[in-house]
């Protein structure tokens, strides 16, 4: 599929969508939403995919959604923004949160609304030193979506979730790191060496192993702890059951570089 409004490659194991509207701070139209569904659907279909790097073009990650686009904008009768979430945002979450590959997201410059979220579905986020997230919500009447009420109190706790999500201030990407929203600030002119430095590595990393600790780790949000146990003697089952764990125990014991096939 050809895409206009993100763009997409897979090379050498990692998959890259840059999403790609930058006149507009690359805020989500109902187009762009389709191609990031389609996107997402290849990676997730791909064998060859060990790691997904999303980013931005141009000054700005992501301003969430374009309030013009007709799908959103205010008319008579007013627009049913449930159906938008169930549709594109809720599906586009998940996937991302969900991906059997370890996801990292190079944030640059302003992530606004659904754009600040969208980064926490990720698990490694990487932000330029003048980024800032902002939950632009409050300002137009809405609550925080895309995750936003659930993401938030995990990472930083109820009463700095609120302070975000309530008075819609930015936050600096020092801020984020301070309070364990994201993984590291880089300067500006290093965010896309430093996102693709660490892809690089997941691609060589036994991928199968990496996506059971995900799965173990966001099922440890409500799982009790007996319940966990028990998902933990599973999930070991299956990755115990690998190559990559044949080969990483042999490369131990014979002193040398693993060479890991992601399965």
């Amino acid at each position: 599929m050809a895409f206009e409004h993100i763009l997409f490659s897979v090379e050498d194991g990692i998959a890259r969508i840059s999403l790609n509207r930058p006149e507009t701070l690359n805020s989500f139209h109902e187009a762009m939403h389709l191609e990031m569904h389609q996107a997402l659907e290849q990676v997730n279909r791909d064998p060859s995919v060990r790691v997904l790097l999303l980013s931005g073009e141009g000054r700005g990650f992501c301003a969430g959604q374009d309030l013009s686009d007709p799908m959103v904008k205010p008319a008579d009768p007013m627009p049913d923004l449930a159906q938008v979430i169930e549709r594109f945002y809720n599906p586009m979450l998940e996937k991302l949160s969900n991906l059997a590959v370890p996801t990292i997201c190079a944030v640059n410059g302003i992530a606004a609304g659904a754009g600040a979220n969208i980064p926490l579905a990720c698990d490694f986020v990487i932000a330029a030193r003048s980024a800032k997230f902002i939950q632009a919500f409050c300002k137009i009447g809405l609550i925080p979506d895309s995750g936003g009420t659930w993401f938030l109190p995990r990472l930083v706790g109820m009463a700095r979730a609120k302070q975000l999500a309530m008075l819609g201030e930015p936050l600096t990407a020092e801020q984020a790191l301070e309070w364990g929203m994201i993984y590291s600030v880089v300067d500006d002119g290093e965010l896309q060496s430093a996102a693709m430095k660490l892809a690089t590595h997941f691609a060589s990393q036994p991928t199968l192993g990496l996506a059971l600790t995900k799965q173990a780790l966001n099922a440890s949000q409500t799982n009790t702890l007996s319940a966990q146990l028990e998902l933990e003697k599973d999930l070991q089952q299956r990755a115990g059951a690998s190559n990559d764990y044949r080969e990483g125990v042999m490369a131990f014991i014979e002193k040398r570089p693993a060479n890991y096939s992601g399965n």
